[in-house]
């Protein structure tokens, strides 16, 4: 399909809008694997701990992709990427449905982390350029459309399971519904501007490796939290509901799209309370119910008290991540795409790395401590809001003559 005609296609949006479209297609490709990952799991034949290793595929491809790409992907151009990866995601996902034991998981994964962790470079800088360019906050807002995304994927797998329909074909059916939402959303999409600064040209040319500064680090332990629990929700809920209560699958798939749908919700209204009651108060008091949240999963006794659990796990979950990219977006000790590269590096890798870890923990001595475990790291981010009380370009000098890009 050419160029000039994905462009005629494509349907006239505002530049945020546009924004929010990237980050729905985006989640929306892979977003329906998870809701019938216990099925697949016994179609494969595989342990919990051999599932984790085998989702650890789409981690290393993330980490990859995030850590020596960030040229490649200024090469190639957002445009370009945001037309390319929302259709070829499902397919690989797709293709995975199929894997017959914990390699072959690995081998169809690792390609679909390579595009993520791309992707997730982009819609971040896209949405904190359009930020700027419009002078109101839209990041909390970009997620949130991540978040429906995925709770549209999540239905779909829900809705298959209780009609019967495999996950192989549900999955399959997922590529040409991205490649036609794709052309739609993103066909007249054109790249925001650089934030607009001086840049001194003695100043080094970004590395490949982006090295995360003590900064970066403090709002890794910030966001670190609600993406362990964001990841182990999607990856494990509808196994939880399984092993824990016997449920149906689509049961299993329903926690998945809750968790999503309450995290899309809490996003989507996030922003106005943020500017009204400062970021650090809106962070303590989503990770209060990211707390209680966890603690009604760990503790359910009826698969009622367990979804109430995942929902507030997806409302507690929603904005940490969020603030702490544009956080390091608005630093100016580097260029923005340095710093939301380093924080994404780690930050991002977390959510997909931990939850397949979490695995073995639920192979050898149940799935209910796999979340149970993680209430330390609700802790350690409530320990470290206060990185949220000032503004992020004040809370460190900038070292001589370097300006956000």
């Amino acid at each position: 399909m050419s160029s000039s005609l994905i462009h005629r296609l494509g349907l006239t949006l505002p530049a945020h809008r546009r924004v929010f479209a990237g980050f729905f297609l985006y989640a929306f490709g892979f977003g329906g694997f998870f809701p019938r990952l216990g099925e697949l799991q016994g179609m494969m034949g595989i342990t919990e701990g051999q599932l984790g290793l085998g989702l650890i595929g789409a981690a290393m491809g993330t980490l990859v992709s995030l850590t020596f790409a960030g040229r490649l992907i200024e090469r190639i151009g957002h445009r370009r990427m945001l037309l390319i990866v929302p259709p070829l995601l499902p397919i690989f996902y797709a293709v995975a449905s199929h894997a017959n034991g914990t390699l072959a998981l690995f081998l169809c994964l690792f390609p679909a982390g390579l595009f993520i962790g791309a992707i997730e470079v982009v819609v971040n800088l896209e949405a904190d350029r359009v930020e700027h360019q419009e002078g109101r906050r839209i990041m909390n807002r970009a997620h949130a459309f991540w978040s429906f995304g995925f709770f549209g994927a999540g239905l779909l797998g829900a809705l298959a399971a209780r009609a019967g329909i495999s996950p192989q074909w549900q999955l399959a059916g997922m590529v040409p519904l991205s490649l036609v939402m794709t052309v739609l959303l993103m066909g007249r999409f054109e790249a925001a501007p650089h934030r607009v600064a001086a840049v001194d040209p003695s100043a080094e040319a970004a590395p490949m490796f982006a090295r995360p500064t003590g900064a970066i680090l403090v709002l890794v332990a910030l966001s670190l939290s609600a993406l362990v629990l964001e990841g182990a929700g999607f990856d494990w809920s509808a196994i939880y509901m399984r092993d824990v209560f016997q449920t149906a699958p689509w049961v299993g798939a329903a926690a998945v799209a809750i968790g999503a749908f309450t995290q899309a919700v809490t996003r989507y209204l996030a922003d106005r309370h943020v500017e009204r009651h400062s970021p650090m108060k809106v962070a303590r008091l989503m990770l209060t119910l990211l707390g209680i949240g966890n603690v009604l999963v760990v503790v359910a006794n009826h698969p009622a008290l367990a979804l109430l659990g995942f929902g507030l796990m997806g409302v507690g979950t929603s904005v940490l991540f969020p603030l702490a990219m544009s956080a390091a977006a608005q630093r100016t000790d580097r260029p923005a795409a340095v710093n939301v590269a380093a924080l994404a590096q780690i930050a991002f890798v977390s959510f997909m790395l931990a939850p397949p870890l979490l695995g073995f923990i639920a192979e050898h001595i149940g799935i209910r401590w796999s979340f149970g475990l993680c209430l330390p790291l609700v802790l350690l981010s409530l320990a470290v809001t206060g990185v949220l009380r000032q503004r992020p370009a004040a809370s460190a000098a900038a070292p001589a003559g370097v300006q956000s890009a």
